[in-house]
């Protein structure tokens, strides 16, 4: 009776260790094809990889970054969040909206986007956790509530980079030894979140909620209070990156970030984080993110209609859910082959 109920945890590890390769896996030839691509891009155009071109991508690359890394926390527990571009542009506008004409300070901007988006993440995760709302229904109505909230405060409005204090403009436009701030903040995000995903309890419990939420419960993980959690962090982040949003550009207008929620989900399911949950890590997340800015970014350097950025990135969310599929498809049979045995 013992023996027969230890069986099915080796064949769960080996399972496991089979997609943590394969999604590893796919985290190098994410890398191999994005160092091609600026290789490929360089020797077109050689200007590409000049100081200001490497400082230009990072910049354009550090916002969906951070987007990506919250996004991934709420996927890996089998859940998504739909509405993070429309928190964004709340959050900048809001934010731009509070210093515009003022000499308030970046600290208080990042502040006042930390808070909102955290408010925003709690709504969603608490109708998701506690109410039971399809994650998919609620982060899509948030998507439009807030869209719609935001273009009936700014009616027509537009935040000016001249009405935005210097400080704030700063964080977006300084550097330490060359090194722009924006790509330190989201590597230094990306870091500590990695590092808790991966070494805390709290972050592999959120790995088993999505993973098996009937075993993750039976094993005593607060489940709701975890997707709540996830929901917060990836609000707060969206928040983060509304903040930095303004730093960036000055300029926003109601509309900011429109259409980015697909763009974040496409990083995070091309970086190897599988949209069933359970898999992947954040890392992967990160060069999803920074392969399709480079994407957009080359097909701008070569010239080609930018409609073509769309496509590839559809393709390539296309293929990363089908290789998903067949790895789950492969490791339940594994699974089952080995139960009988």
């Amino acid at each position: 009776m013992t023996t027969t109920l230890e069986k099915p945890a080796p064949a769960r590890d080996s399972a496991r260790s089979f997609m943590d390769t394969v999604f590893r896996a796919r985290e190098l030839s994410i890398g191999g094809a994005l160092a091609l691509l600026i290789l490929g891009t360089w020797i077109a155009n050689p200007g590409f990889l000049d100081d200001q071109g490497i400082k230009d991508l990072l910049l354009n690359s550090s916002i969906l970054v951070l987007l990506a890394v919250g996004q991934s926390v709420v996927v890996i527990t089998r859940n998504i969040d739909l509405s993070v571009g429309s928190v964004t542009g709340l959050t900048a506008f809001a934010c731009g909206h509070f210093v515009s004409g003022t000499d308030r300070s970046a600290l208080t901007v990042v502040l006042l986007g930390l808070g909102l988006g955290v408010v925003c993440g709690l709504v969603s995760g608490a109708l998701v956790s506690f109410g039971r709302v399809p994650a998919l229904v609620v982060t899509l109505g948030m998507l439009y509530v807030i869209q719609g909230v935001d273009h009936a405060w700014a009616h027509g409005e537009q935040i000016n980079a001249v009405n935005v204090p210097d400080g704030v403009l700063a964080l977006g436009t300084g550097s330490i030894l060359g090194i722009p701030y924006l790509p330190l903040i989201s590597a230094a995000v990306l870091v500590a979140t990695g590092y808790f995903l991966r070494t805390y309890r709290t972050g592999r419990e959120l790995y088993a909620i999505g993973s098996n939420p009937e075993a993750a419960r039976l094993a005593g993980i607060p489940i709701r209070r975890r997707i709540l959690a996830a929901y917060a962090f990836s609000g707060a982040v969206a928040g983060f990156a509304g903040a930095l949003w303004l730093a960036r550009f000055g300029t926003v207008v109601a509309d900011a970030a429109s259409g980015w929620e697909l763009t974040v989900v496409s990083a995070v399911v091309v970086g190897g984080v599988a949209i069933t949950g359970g898999t992947g890590a954040v890392w992967g997340a990160a060069l999803g993110a920074l392969l399709l800015t480079t994407i957009g970014s080359a097909l701008v350097v070569l010239k080609v209609d930018s409609f073509w950025q769309q496509a590839i990135t559809g393709m390539l969310l296309l293929a990363a859910i089908t290789t998903d599929r067949i790895v789950q498809v492969r490791t339940t049979g594994a699974l089952r082959k080995r139960s009988r045995r």
